[in-house]
């Protein structure tokens, strides 16, 4: 599993995870209960959404296309 995209902002995730799934992507997100346990109030604990290795680039451009100038691809 590699990891796509990292937020800690709830809609933003809502919205990657969609366009994932929408495109047959299958994303796992991790670190949802971390995040949570303070009310999402704590900023540095970022959720994290990965694909599978082979889904990795794809990903990308799926997330490059939905988002533009938004999107800001973690180090590989």
């Amino acid at each position: 599993m590699k990891e796509v995209y990292s937020t800690n902002d709830p809609v933003q995730l809502s919205f990657v995870e969609a366009v994932l799934k929408d495109a047959r992507l299958n994303p796992v997100t991790l670190d949802s209960q971390t995040a949570s346990i303070f009310g999402g109030a704590v900023p540095w604990v970022n959720r994290r959404v990965l694909v599978a290795d082979e889904d990795w680039e794809q990903a990308r451009q799926v997330l490059k296309d939905a988002l533009g100038e938004a999107y800001k691809p973690p180090n590989p």
